[in-house]
């Protein structure tokens, strides 16, 4: 406590050969559009290295430093490999988790995005794939590695997909040694098995299985040796999930949701086998949990506009606070800690020079800047982006973000719409490297939380429910005309731009809400709603699962059958239109198919509606690709200067 009545002293100690010369001029829309310099940096559990995942061009490089000189002392090169997440398994052994779109011969269905696990050991300098000895299964897992100690050496825990002599593979657990690579069979899988929770000493302690058909859910426990079922319920959409090891760090934790509150409910199953109880815990959004028992330590949760963190021990929140002063109120995230959580990673939001990665050493008092996570921008080159509150027609009140170039005068600005993916997500705070690209280019951009729109309370999600191309439309349009009154931007210069749902409204802008928008921008948007449905179908091999009900009661539709379905389609609404509309997808795209935006234009060349058409080569649904995702910031602000000139 005696640092904190310190302060915490900021330091400069860039990442040396990445760090980017300071451009004279506005950056460039590639210091924008590229992917992140910096994705993700992470400290071994010894506090003496920090690993960075980092890019260039569009090849991904894991880069391990030392913390005290900043020595080089590996970079691995994973190529144009997706890396997803890379994670400390110990100070000798680091996991790189990468993905992959491809097809699996043999397996049915279509294209889908495989998540391996890469293994670097430190002192041999060679990496090893997980599961490449794995029996009678795929060599890919389908959840996050777990790392334990047993019997004195380090293991990896994984989901993977096991083969028990039938046709439907098992999601079982696996146990991989890390000296050796020696893999066996951790825990056979039932059929339906959806989930794992494994103790402290490695040994799995829970499982559930839901069958996605019929909704039905159930929780096991291992209790002596033996696996009894402990609690069951049909759940057709969102069955509970479980979250970890409770406080303790024996403890089990089920999270469900309460059908008569706007809340989740947190059940705890002790390890002696008593009955289980309600815990309560402030509103959440994320765990947090020692890096050394697995324990939950507490909780974090963006509440409005505002990145909370609450920790169950009094001197965990007091040393969290004095971080967060020591940024001067900026939004500060908690990225990694060492195991005795004496230095930590952070990546800290500055509003006017982006955000960048610091490591703070609670021995010394001080905090050390690792990089930025946007190398080729500077402070002059950050547009502000204020926090916007407006009334929808109904009355509703939608939040957002509102990103205004700079040096101009906040009055008649051409505008940018740029509604979220999901639906059921939301936009935040901070930057946003798309909004910022356009901002740049002399536009306002507005990012509405519509309703449907996630992290504002059960009501809100829930008042999206049918409301696709009808009120989540209209809150879009009901935030042009709010800045309009406020003689903040000139409403006869409005476009939208989105992704994935966002392309749906996008879409839905330019044929359902007319007469609100000069040029729409879709980028893996939803143009047929039914074929959408049909395409998730063959996807879940001809069965209507849970995720098929999730879409329709979004949708407010019974089924793919269903003829409202035809009302809220772009696809069959593009004649009378007259917005210009490019399309952006991705040919790798497993989420919303490249049938959809192939179906949407040619509709509307049918129709003699104009529209332009880029394919993203090799891309996914999330942009993963730095020159693809440059592509579709190029081709997106070149649209709307052709159709909406800034000056």
């Amino acid at each position: 406590m005696k640092l904190l009545s310190r302060g915490l002293t900021i330091v400069v100690l860039m990442l040396g050969a990445l760090a980017f010369a300071s451009p004279s001029l506005a950056a460039p829309l590639s210091a924008f559009g590229r992917l992140p310099l910096i994705e993700d940096a992470q400290i071994s559990p010894d506090a003496s290295m920090v690993a960075y995942a980092v890019t260039n061009g569009d090849a991904r490089l894991v880069l391990i430093k030392a913390v005290g000189d900043g020595k080089v002392i590996a970079t691995l090169n994973a190529g144009d490999r997706k890396v997803r997440e890379i994670q400390w398994a110990t100070s000798g052994y680091l996991l790189i988790s990468i993905t992959s779109t491809t097809y699996v011969p043999g397996l049915a269905g279509p294209k889908r995005e495989y998540l391996q696990v890469l293994a670097y050991d430190m002192t041999t300098r060679k990496t090893r794939l997980l599961m490449e000895k794995a029996p009678d299964s795929m060599n890919v897992v389908i959840g996050p590695p777990q790392v334990r100690m047993i019997g004195g050496e380090p293991h990896v825990i994984v989901e993977g997909v096991h083969w028990a002599g039938g046709e439907r593979g098992r999601n079982s657990l696996f146990d991989i040694k890390l000296a050796n690579g020696s893999t066996r069979v951790h825990q056979q899988g039932r059929p339906y098995t959806s989930d794992w929770v494994v103790a402290a000493d490695g040994t799995p302690i829970a499982q559930t299985e839901y069958n996605s058909v019929t909704g039905e859910w159930a929780l096991r426990l291992q209790r002596n040796k033996r696996w009894e079922e402990v609690d069951s319920m049909v759940a057709p959409i969102n069955p509970p999930f479980l979250a970890g090891l409770g406080q303790d760090g024996k403890s089990l934790l089920l999270i469900t949701s309460d059908d008569e509150s706007d809340r989740l409910v947190t059940r705890e199953y002790p390890a002696d086998g008593s009955a289980p109880r309600e815990i309560i815990l402030p509103r959440y959004d994320g765990l947090l949990r020692n890096p050394t028992t697995h324990a939950l330590m507490g909780t974090w949760v963006l509440d409005g506009d505002v990145l909370n963190y609450s920790f169950f021990d009094k001197k965990d929140q007091a040393v969290w606070r004095g971080i967060g002063k020591a940024y001067g109120g900026m939004q500060v995230h908690l990225v990694s800690w060492s195991d005795d959580r004496r230095k930590i990673v952070v990546k800290v939001e500055d509003p006017k020079a982006g955000p960048f990665y610091a490591l703070v050493d609670l021995d010394t008092g001080s905090a050390g800047v690792l990089g930025s996570v946007y190398g080729g921008i500077t402070a002059a080159d950050v547009a502000e982006v204020r926090a916007v509150k407006y009334k929808a027609a109904d009355g509703l009140e939608i939040t957002g973000y509102l990103t205004l170039p700079k040096g101009r005068a906040a009055e008649k600005l051409p505008l940018i719409v740029m509604p979220h993916g999901g639906p059921a997500v939301r936009d935040q705070p901070g930057f946003d490297w798309w909004a910022q690209g356009l901002a740049s280019r002399g536009y306002a951009v507005l990012q509405p939380n519509f309703r449907g729109s996630d992290g504002f309370g059960r009501k809100f999600l829930e008042a999206g429910y049918g409301e696709w191309g009808k009120k989540m439309q209209s809150d879009l349009s009901d935030g042009v005309r709010f800045l309009a009154a406020q003689g903040t931007i000139d409403p006869a210069r409005v476009c939208i731009v989105g992704a994935s749902y966002g392309g749906y409204a996008a879409l839905a802008g330019a044929t359902l809400d007319k007469g609100v928008y000069r040029c729409a921008v879709a980028v893996s948007g939803v143009a047929d709603l039914k074929q959408f449905l049909i395409d998730e179908l063959k996807s879940d091999n001809g069965r209507e699962t849970a995720t098929q009900r999730y879409w329709s009661r979004f949708m407010g539709v019974e089924n793919r059958r269903d003829r409202d379905l035809t009302t809220i389609s772009p696809v069959a609404h593009v004649a009378g239109g007259d917005v210009p509309v490019l399309l952006i997808h991705g040919k790798d795209d497993t989420v919303v198919l490249y049938n959809q935006s192939q179906r949407m234009y040619d509709a509307l060349r049918g129709a003699g509606r104009p529209v332009e058409m880029v394919t993203l080569k090799a891309e996914d649904h999330w942009l993963s690709r730095s020159d693809t995702r440059l592509q579709t910031l190029e081709a997106t602000v070149a649209f709307v200067e052709k159709h909406n000139p800034a000056n």
